[in-house]
Formats: C-alpha cells, sequence, structure tokens
C-alpha cells in the first residue's frame, strides 16, 4: 500500500468523497430480499435527509410494475426536497427502452450499464467493441435528449483490466470525450481483486484520464470490499459505492458504515455523512429486509460497543483505557458493559451506577459472585435483572412490581384475526381489555395499548425492533429468547424475555419493560 509518508502526503490532499448509496437496488439483489415500494420510500427518505448520502440508487428500470410506483414516489418526494438529481436509476443499453421507462417514472439520472470486459461484450452482447461503444453513444444521446443525466457502468471492469486492458482502454478512449457522461463507475462485479490491484489498475485508469470522475464499486466475496473501496480512494477515486449493513449479491457490497468510519478516521477524508444517523437507517433496512445484523458488525452490531471483560471496564474508568475513535455516541449509541462469567466487579459497578444503585464494595462483591454463578449456568443476566440480584443476595425482599399481569387469554383461528382477553394490575387497580391483531402478540400489546389510553390516559412505548433467537437443534421444547427494543423518552429501552413459548417470551419482555416505565414516574 506504500510507506506510512505515501500514505500521510495521501491524507493531506485527500479530496471529498462521494457516497452513492446502492442498498435499494444492488442491496435488494440479496437473496431472499425484496423491499414493498412504500419501504424503498421510507429507506430513501432516511438516506437522503438524515443519513445525508450524496446519491442513492434505487432500482434497475424494466423490473416490474411495483418497481417503477416505487421509483415514482421516491422520485416525486427527492423533487420535493430539491434532490432529484441524487436519484440513480440502473438502466442498460437498450435503445430507448430504459430511458423512456426512467423519464416516466420522473426520475433525472440513468447509471447506464456497459461492458467493461471483452468477454462480457463478445460472449453475452455477441458484439464487436466497436458495435458496443457505437450502441452507447446512441443510448447516451437520447438519454440527454430526454433531460437525463447520464453515470456509466463498465460491469466486470476488475476482469476487464486483468484479462483485456486494451479493451477498456477502447472503451475509455472513445466514450471519455462525450461529455454528458457525468461518471464512470468501475465495479468489481465479481468481488475478485485485492487491495494491490485495485491501487495498480486505478493508478492506471488515473494516469490515462486524469480530468474523469471515478466511481468504485467493490463486491466482498473475499471480505475485502471495505479495504479494496479505501485503496480505489487512496489511488484516487472520486466516489464509492456502499449498501446499508453490506447487503447485497452473494457476499454483499461495501458497508456503507464501516466505510465510513475508516474513510474518517484512517484517511481523514470528508463524506456527508450524518454519523449519528447509521445506526438508524441499519435498524430500519434489518426490519424491511429480514436480514439480521450480525452482532459483532463494526458500528452497527449489538454487540461492538459492550465491554465484556472486566478489565476493560476498569480500565474504561482509569482514563478510558480501552476507548479508540469509534465512540458509541458519534454513532447514535451507548457504551454498554455485559453482565456474566467474565465481568468482574468493575463491569457491575458500571451497571449498578447506571440504574442508581449504591454497593458498599463488600456488597459488589457478593453480587459479582452471583452474576458469574448464573453465567456459570449459561443464564442470560441483563441490566434490568440486577436490582432483584441486588436484592435478592443481599436478603432483601425483591422489588415489587407496580404492574402485573392477571390473566389473559389469546386464540388464533383459520379465516379469523388473533384475538387477546387481558386482566392487569398496575399500582394496585386491575383493569380488562381486549383487542384483535396481526398475531396473539400483536393482538395482546393492543389491548395493552387500550388499557394505557382508555384508563390512564398515557401514552405507550413504540416497539422499535423485535428479535427472536431459538437454540438450534430443532427441540420443541427448547427456551425461546426473545428481545424487544422500544422507543421511549427520545432513547430506546431493550428487554428481555426466556420461556419455552415465543409468545409468553415476548409477553415477560413487554411486563419487564412497562415496569422499568412505571418506576421512572
Amino acid at each position: 500500500m506504500g510507506t506510512a509518508e505515501r500514505i500521510n502526503s495521501s491524507q493531506r490532499t485527500l479530496p471529498y468523497v462521494e457516497i452513492m448509496d446502492s442498498t435499494l437496488r444492488d442491496g435488494e439483489q440479496t437473496n431472499g430480499v425484496s423491499f414493498l415500494p412504500h419501504e424503498k420510500l421510507m429507506v430513501a427518505r432516511m438516506l437522503l435527509h438524515d443519513v445525508n448520502v450524496d446519491r442513492i440508487e434505487v432500482a434497475s428500470a424494466r423490473v416490474s410494475e411495483g418497481e417503477k410506483e416505487a421509483v415514482r414516489m421516491i422520485c416525486r418526494y427527492a423533487d420535493q426536497i430539491g434532490k432529484l438529481d441524487r436519484v440513480e436509476v440502473l438502466g442498460f443499453v437498450d435503445g430507448h427502452l430504459s430511458v423512456d421507462w426512467i423519464a416516466d417514472c420522473g426520475g433525472k439520472v440513468i447509471n447506464l450499464l456497459a461492458k467493461g470486459s471483452l468477454k462480457h461484450c463478445t460472449h453475452q452482447l455477441q458484439k464487436t467493441p466497436e458495435n458496443h461503444i457505437a450502441d452507447i453513444k446512441e443510448t447516451v444521446e437520447y438519454a440527454t435528449s430526454k433531460g437525463l443525466s447520464v453515470n456509466l457502468y463498465l460491469e466486470d471492469w476488475s476482469n476487464g483490466m486483468k484479462d483485456s486492458p486494451e479493451y477498456v482502454y477502447q472503451l475509455m478512449d472513445e466514450l471519455s470525450s462525450v461529455s454528458t457522461i457525468k461518471r464512470f463507475m468501475l465495479p468489481d462485479t465479481l468481488g475478485v481483486m485485492n487491495p494491490l490491484q485495485v491501487i495498480e489498475y486505478f493508478r492506471k485508469m488515473i494516469k490515462r484520464y486524469p480530468d474523469i470522475h471515478f466511481d468504485f464499486h467493490a463486491h466482498n466475496d473475499y471480505d475485502l470490499a471495505v479495504s479494496n473501496s479505501l485503496a480505489a480512494v487512496l489511488s484516487g477515486a472520486k466516489g464509492l459505492h456502499v449498501t446499508v449493513n453490506g447487503l447485497g449479491e452473494r457476499c454483499g457490497n461495501a458497508p456503507m458504515a464501516s466505510v465510513q468510519a475508516i474513510l474518517k478516521d484512517q484517511f481523514h477524508a470528508k463524506t456527508g455523512i450524518v454519523e449519528d444517523q447509521l445506526n438508524g437507517i441499519s435498524r430500519l433496512v434489518e426490519g424491511y429486509s429480514g436480514i439480521a445484523v450480525a452482532p459483532n458488525q463494526p458500528i452497527v452490531g449489538e454487540n461492538v460497543f459492550t465491554q465484556v471483560a472486566g478489565v476493560h471496564a476498569d480500565g474504561d474508568t482509569k482514563d478510558k483505557l480501552y476507548y479508540n475513535e469509534l465512540i458509541p455516541e458519534r454513532f447514535g449509541r451507548k457504551r454498554e458493559y455485559a453482565l456474566g462469567k467474565n465481568s468482574g466487579k468493575a463491569n457491575i459497578a458500571k451497571n449498578l451506577e447506571e440504574l442508581g444503585l449504591e454497593l458498599t464494595p463488600e456488597q459488589t462483591k457478593r453480587v459479582t459472585q452471583r452474576i458469574t454463578e448464573l453465567g456459570d449456568k449459561k443464564e442470560i443476566v441483563t441490566q434490568e435483572d440486577l436490582p432483584y440480584i441486588v436484592s435478592d443476595v443481599l436478603k432483601h425482599d425483591a422489588p415489587e412490581d407496580k404492574v402485573k399481569l392477571i390473566s389473559y387469554v389469546v386464540s388464533t383461528a383459520y379465516g379469523l384475526k388473533p384475538g387477546a382477553n387481558i386482566k392487569v394490575e398496575i399500582n394496585g387497580q386491575q383493569y380488562d381489555g381486549s383487542a384483535v391483531g396481526d398475531g396473539q402478540y400483536d393482538a395482546f400489546v393492543k389491548a395493552l395499548r387500550y388499557i394505557y389510553k382508555k384508563y390512564l390516559n398515557r401514552t405507550f412505548p413504540i416497539l422499535a425492533n423485535y428479535q427472536v433467537s431459538i437454540p438450534p437443534g430443532g427441540r420443541t421444547d427448547a427456551l425461546v429468547q426473545t428481545v424487544i427494543t422500544w422507543h421511549y423518552n427520545d432513547g430506546l429501552l431493550r428487554t428481555r424475555g426466556l420461556d419455552a413459548d415465543q409468545t409468553e417470551a415476548a409477553i415477560k419482555a413487554t411486563f419487564k419493560m412497562l415496569n422499568i416505565v412505571e418506576s421512572n414516574l
């Protein structure tokens, strides 16, 4: 990659890096992922307005009527906020078809897909380079006449540079002088490159075409998408393509959050990304896509700001010895200290401090011993369990729940919506409620909302995320862990429930949440 001196020199002169998010186009090519039109609109709104990406690629032309409606909705919204030129659609060298499709949606930018390797040109298109170049020029000219801006993909560019560089140069020699092509976008379509090759090929391109704006589009087949993206920037790329959570075909694309963090921290590059919105867009896409984020995925994974070892928590209290530039608050998150057999007194003390519980050193030691014992049994201990553990260890009465479930019945039948009838006790007063919903738990929560609104005139926390984990092995009697995250007081509150029945586990997590809320009133 070069000496430290060379890299530092690059840092001093590194320009602004454009970020183009392709979650709604390339990300949707993840196996099993299909966004509804309104889901695409919600993701696009957050990317443009909150995350502030420079550009978004939202669809492929001519896919379906549903896709067309989604593009129309996104274009209408973008036009209202003055960002229509940031919305891009993948189109094909197909005469006028793609251009007309995009124009009919209200789009203003086509990302035209050309062939970047001789093999793709001759074997897939069965055309000569000269014929393909002529077709590209005709499509670009027509797009311009329809008021569209044009960016040009060179599909399979990485293999083109490896196996047929003379073809790539022929293409560029003919098309770089077409002034209406704004950007040339260079994909590693099959994810075959390593950072050294990215540097070599990019430097060759920039040496021959110094005035051209080049984007780089990475794929993660060798787990090098982020590294290759950074190599491209070091070598002169002016734009990078990313997706939220690294969604994409096969092994995915470069994850936006990881690219942003390393661009800023390791190379001091500038982007328009609002970092404290990265976790929010990750959760939104996770929910819509159904693809769970790995707990250890950098920046957005559930565990990445959680210290497990007690020595780390101890170091954090002593001049933040285990901190780096990836401060959780920077990304709209907070640091947590896990409770388990590796916790140690420092972890326990951090959690007790956050809950406002003060113990003597001897009491903290006894609580730590009990949590270690529970961890050895593979029992899950959360911060919400701490007051109960403290009371048990210190031989006090456990804190009495202010919100109790007296009884409930949930039902489901073929052809009918699930229903719930519940009786709860809140601060000594009993209330009844009933509701129907899209599932048993949904009906249960709607019955609770009815009680809180009708009898207490209070708002009920909004569900932000719902996760279920079942141990592998296929046992029907296995315990189910349900983790529910709620929007509460401009923050997030996460509770867990454990039971052999999924609905019961969710209900336990819900009542943990209600008692935490009640104790804070």
